[in-house]
């Protein structure tokens, strides 16, 4: 634990240059007497590092002096070769790189910790497109990427789902995010907050040569956590009053959202046969439908009237085609 801790004492030096005792002994969560005595045992371990006295003083290390990479720890090593992201590395036009820096660090890693990482990379591999559908074609996203750096604006035509349907934008992204296998730039557009425009339905993009300056207070994460909140808000269109089985909220839980399950779930508990009684958030009559067929006759919906009418007419179509007729004219068979 020791030894951790002044590893890390010995990074925090390296990254940010001069800190005060108080400032290391808040990001190492020890005291400050703990810090005067890590800091004594690195300098009789030969790491060249001096305190400066005064208001304005702290400790820092000699210009120029950088710690070797065997500090690190087993499970830190296979960290980072774990979150290597070839696939999306390789979309941002990054794979090379990626490929160069995990090169270097391999090779300065200690022998042990090299059989580790790469026994990780060999047994580990991440996918991020949803099953049953392909990555999305992005070949606009290197160019986005960049632009995201250097922080310039683009000119993009865009394809969105309402009329006019492809619209010309000067876009002063912020940030990109990978969202199941879709990639999405988070960019002003001149005009109110922040949007969110998917990348694959960028038909064009030209850089313009303007740069601009991104807000100071923008944080990414926290848009997309409030963005993403929104939209599940926006989602839900109304509710459903259902009765389900116990085998129906089972089935339920393999495809369906969690809001959905946990409202199931909730739900009154009938006398006999553990059948519950519950509202339901659903997105539209036509999606409710499709999705409460998948249940069978574990679930029977009580309202909204147009739901249950939509689910008897289907019903019937559906009777009409397997309880009249068989195939090669045999009469059909009641299932048991």
């Amino acid at each position: 634990m020791r030894a951790s801790r002044l590893v890390t004492l010995l990074l925090l030096l390296q990254n940010r240059g001069r800190m005060t005792a108080a400032e290391l002994a808040e990001e190492l969560e020890v005291s400050v007497r703990t810090v005067y005595r890590d800091v004594d045992s690195l300098l009789a371990a030969g790491v060249p590092l001096y305190g400066e006295p005064g208001h304005d003083g702290g400790y820092r290390l000699i210009d120029g002096y950088r710690t070797r990479l065997d500090g690190l720890t087993a499970p830190e090593a296979e960290a980072v070769f774990l979150s290597g992201l070839p696939g999306p590395a390789a979309e941002l036009g990054l794979g090379p790189v990626l490929a160069s820096a995990e090169l270097k660090l391999m090779s300065a890693l200690p022998q042990a910790l090299r059989e580790r990482a790469g026994r990780l990379r060999r047994r580990f591999h991440l996918d991020a497109p949803g099953w049953y559908r392909d990555a999305d074609d992005v070949p606009h996203l290197p160019s986005m990427a960049v632009a995201v750096w250097r922080s310039q604006a683009v000119e993009v035509r865009y394809r969105r789902w309402h009329a006019p349907e492809i619209v010309t934008r000067r876009l002063e992204p912020y940030g990109l995010v990978l969202k199941s296998g879709r990639w999405y730039a988070v960019a002003h557009a001149g005009d109110g907050s922040p949007r969110t425009y998917r990348v694959d339905q960028i038909l064009d993009l030209r850089p313009t040569g303007e740069g601009f300056e991104p807000p100071q207070d923008f944080d990414l994460e926290a848009y997309w956590r409030s963005h993403t909140a929104e939209l599940q808000d926006r989602l839900w269109q109304g509710v459903a009053l259902v009765r389900i089985s116990p085998d129906g909220i089972a089935r339920l839980r393999e495809i369906a959202v969690t809001a959905v399950v946990e409202a199931a779930e909730a739900g009154e508990e009938e006398q006999e046969g553990g059948w519950r009684r519950a509202e339901i958030p659903i997105e539209s009559l036509v999606h409710a439908e499709s999705e409460l067929l998948r249940l069978g006759g574990e679930v029977e919906v009580l309202e909204p009237p147009a739901l249950r009418q939509r689910l008897a007419a289907t019903t019937r179509d559906m009777t009409r085609l397997y309880g009249v007729s068989a195939p090669c004219g045999q009469p059909s068979r009641p299932r048991d």
